[in-house]
């Protein structure tokens, strides 16, 4: 057992030693030596002035050579053999050496030949220990070592010292902040290189050194090994941290790793990065050289303050970090424009995913057919173009319609006929292009805080701001006379100059609401409402569509939100709001839109069904010079799909405090019975229909049919559920238009009298929408429109009501209300038992039981 022991202690102590080996101090190896039992290596003088070189000592026989070469990386590169190393040097640079092509390595001086030990490739790394030797690595003698330029003044590394550095001439330069733990870190994947760059530990380090001055950085040290059949490992000790890389030079790649502690931005030293590194290798097949293809990411590392990371544009919660800079699977990133203005900064970027495919664009431009293979890969894409403001994400190229006529569109068709609109926002131009397809449209003002959004967007964006298409405007849309640029703080501008009445639409194209704290200012508020005429209406973009598993809504992630609901609820002139969302806007997640109205008869065209929205698209904006669809997204079937807010908005509005009213009706109470009227089973059915006598005026009594229980329905009962859900919904337009129809003589046949029936069944049986300014009416045609009403001739007084009761507060409904929304249906045809209702008794409704 004590051998085992002992042979035990002995494996460890020599596998610790083979780890040591390298350019390591005598101080540390020898005493590990002497333990073994094994020789000491001869000492070998420090070469330069004064002992100032690294040291080196060497263990001769078949022992490995240690070495330290701390220095010049000046190398000779030749025949059989390399030089590395400056042999002029007098400091810490180091003693040159000549490495053979099989490996040995001759001394300067005595011209002595030190054979290296093999290097192959070991089948795992568990195999090391003692056969530290064998490995592929160099792992004995660094083929390269060498230093940077160290800076020539003291720095103070005490905690919470920023480390300024001082400049020559004056100044200073923060080199490394010791109170921040934080960092940038830079990955590079590069590929297509020449194989004898990558393999060239010389070239390599030039490179190195080269990219590490472009950075601004500071080289204190780096070590590089050459490895076993091809390829280099490098790494670079920073002052700021480290550079590192490895290299496959048959393959002809390499991958890079950059970390730095410094603040000073590491993505503009990038484009030299790839320059320095970038060496093209030649196709053997075609002879040219082949594009260096690379793929990179950029990442803010460790603890910043929660006031520095939303300070940072590439923090990880900015959309340039999580669309373009930090993702590695984006294998195209083209940064097109980066600026910071008076205001902000402006960053437009092409990016192209691994998996992104040509679009229906591409295939024209290419004329690609079914079974091309090229419709599979994104060779062929054209990559999608962004816009970011500080970071946000404000457009994308491919999907900017989707988002922009969802923006504009709803708030545009909600209004009978919009003259003047005014634009917050939108220097990308794109919801100026959207407005100035209305004929109507007479005059456009637009209110953006940066001039340089818009110079930009017309070079860099042009199909955003592209009015070429449009009958009556211009080619650029800014440039049509009917629009009006104003370069100032939209929000200090309406709260200033107070305008009153002017705008029939406002469209509010800026940041999410969690970005303007302006929205949670009631003043504001007041004057955007007050800026539009009275059937005015305002739409606004209000970021991420929120998810049934949020909080209340003021204790989550979107609190501004719902201050601006809250301000434009409690507006006295807001007479209606609907909140909607689309999917297709290009975001990870769909977004969400409002649009509130001065006047509730915007719910007539916002309910409108889809022909009537595709026939207002025909007669509001008509045809384009090219003959295309004058709307890329939006129409009559967009539109339906906005009438009522996802299940989500319902879920949040009811976690307010206290409960809205309305939230106790979002389902039939499953505790409830349906009780149901069926004509064709008298024994199964809980209601039956009897002939009645009646007089109308005091005349002579005539035929007439009430309904009566069959048996006991418990207050609280679904009453004829079914016939209710079956009454059908009618408008006030497509009424208007059959009342007209009688008048006229129809052609052969006289007046039209089942017309005239019509319209009179729909005026007795038919009742207005509880959504005020809906512009619909609901008609029963079952059982339940033979219910007799209290002191009209019925039985007794009445014992059925509305399903959801009159709103406390005495409205009609709230302007905003998901609940209304989701379930204006329901909300307008059932019944339910106001109490018990015996069998035998007359069912009856009250007076104005849907006013």
């Amino acid at each position: 057992m004590a051998l085992v022991f002992a042979n035990s202690v002995l494996t460890a102590l020599t596998l610790a030693a083979g780890v040591m080996i390298g350019p390591t101090s005598p101080a540390l190896v020898d005493p590990v030596l002497t333990l073994l039992g094994l020789p000491l290596p001869a000492q070998h003088p420090r070469g330069g002035a004064g002992g100032g070189g690294g040291g080196y000592y060497a263990r001769e026989g078949e022992g490995a050579i240690v070495a330290s070469m701390a220095g010049g990386h000046k190398a000779v590169t030749g025949g059989a053999a390399s030089v590395v190393g400056d042999p002029s040097s007098t400091s810490k640079n180091a003693r040159e050496v000549v490495v053979t092509a099989d490996g040995q390595i001759v001394s300067d001086g005595d011209s002595e030949i030190i054979r290296q030990p093999k290097r192959t490739p070991t089948d795992h790394v568990a195999t090391l220990g003692y056969k530290i030797k064998e490995t592929h690595v160099n792992i004995d003698e660094p083929v390269l070592e060498g230093q940077g330029e160290v800076p020539h003044h003291e720095r103070d590394v005490r905690h919470f010292n920023a480390s300024q550095g001082v400049k020559e001439g004056g100044g200073e330069s923060q080199f490394r902040d010791q109170s921040n733990p934080s960092g940038q870190h830079l990955l590079v994947d590069i590929k297509n290189l020449e194989a004898a760059f990558l393999n060239s530990e010389s070239r390599l380090a030039d490179a190195m050194q080269n990219s590490v001055k472009a950075a601004g950085l500071t080289m204190l040290s780096y070590h590089c090994h050459s490895l076993h059949p091809a390829g280099v490992s490098c790494v670079g000790v920073l002052l700021e941290s480290h550079i590192s890389f490895h290299t496959w030079p048959d393959e002809g790649v390499i991958t890079l790793d950059l970390f730095t502690t410094s603040e000073k931005p590491l993505l503009p030293a990038l484009p030299k990065i790839e320059e320095f590194f970038g060496i093209p290798r030649v196709n053997e097949e075609t002879g040219e050289k082949e594009k260096p293809v690379s793929m990179w990411s950029h990442e803010l590392r460790g603890f910043r303050t929660e006031d520095a990371r939303k300070a940072h544009y590439l923090d990880g919660e900015s959309d340039l970090a999580n669309w373009v800079t930090s993702p590695l699977e984006v294998q195209q990133k083209e940064q097109i424009v980066t600026m910071q203005t008076e205001y902000q900064r402006i960053d437009i970027w092409d990016s192209l995913e691994r998996d992104d495919t040509p679009s229906y664009e591409d295939g024209l431009r290419l004329g690609l057919k079914a079974g091309d293979p090229r419709w599979l890969t994104n060779e062929h894409a054209t990559p999608s173009r962004m816009l970011f403001l500080d970071g946000k994400l404000m457009s994308m190229r491919d999907s900017e319609h989707e988002f922009h006529e969802s923006l504009v569109q709803p708030a545009m068709f909600a209004h009978p006929d919009p003259k003047n609109v005014g634009i917050i926002g939108g220097g990308e131009g794109a919801s100026l292009r959207e407005v100035l397809r209305h004929k109507s449209v007479e005059r456009v003002e637009m209110i953006e805080l940066d001039e340089k959004v818009v110079e930009v967007s017309r070079e860099h964006l042009p199909t955003l701001n592209d009015c070429s298409d449009i009958k009556g405007s211009t080619n650029n849309c800014f440039d049509d006379p009917r629009a009006k640029v104003i370069y100032a703080d939209a929000f200090k501008y309406l709260l200033e100059k107070r305008p009153k009445g002017v705008f029939d639409v406002l469209v509010v194209d800026g940041l999410d609401p969690e970005q303007h704290e302006e929205y949670t200012d009631p003043a504001v508020i007041d004057a955007i409402v007050q800026s539009l005429t009275s059937s005015g209406t305002v739409s606004f973009s209000i970021g991420m569509a929120p998810s049934i598993l949020d909080p209340r809504a003021d204790k989550g992630v979107n609190p501004k939100r719902e201050l601006l609901i809250n301000n434009l609820e409690h507006h006295p002139l807001v007479q209606s709001i609907h909140v909607y969302e689309e999917s297709h806007c290009g975001y990870w997640e769909p977004r969400a839109f409002l649009v509130a109205c001065r006047d509730t008869s915007c719910r007539s065209r916002w309910y409108a069904e889809t022909d009537e929205v595709d026939y207002s698209i025909y007669e509001r904006i008509g045809g384009t010079k090219s003959g295309k669809p004058n709307l890329v997204h939006w129409d009559g079937a967009t539109q339906r799909s906005f009438h009522a807010p996802p299940r989500a908005w319902e879920s949040i509005y009811c976690r307010r405090e206290p409960t809205p009213f309305e939230c106790a009706y979002r389902g039939l109470d499953l505790r409830k019975d349906l009780y149901e009227f069926d004509p064709e089973d008298e024994e199964g059915s809980a209601f039956e229909i009897r002939p009645i006598k009646y007089t109308s005026n005091g005349e002579e009594e005539e035929d007439g049919a009430a309904v009566y229980a069959m048996v006991d329905v418990p207050e609280g009962s679904y009453v004829m559920p079914t016939h209710l859900a079956a009454s059908f919904e009618v408008s006030d337009g497509s009424m208007e238009n059959v009342r007209g129809a009688p008048k006229a003589e129809v052609e052969g046949l006289g007046k039209a009298e089942v017309i005239e029936d019509f319209v009179d069944f729909v005026d007795a049986h038919g009742h207005r929408s509880l959504q005020e300014g809906s512009g619909r009416s609901f008609v029963e045609i079952g059982g339940t429109f033979l219910m007799r009403t209290e002191g009209e001739g019925a039985e007794g007084a009445a014992n059925v009501r509305r399903w959801i009761p009159p709103h406390p507060s005495g409205v009609v409904r709230p302007n905003y209300s998901p609940v209304y929304d989701r379930h204006r249906h329901s909300f307008d045809v059932f019944i339910v038992a106001s109490r018990d209702i015996k069998k035998g008794e007359e069912v009856v409704k009250p007076p104005g039981l849907w006013k």
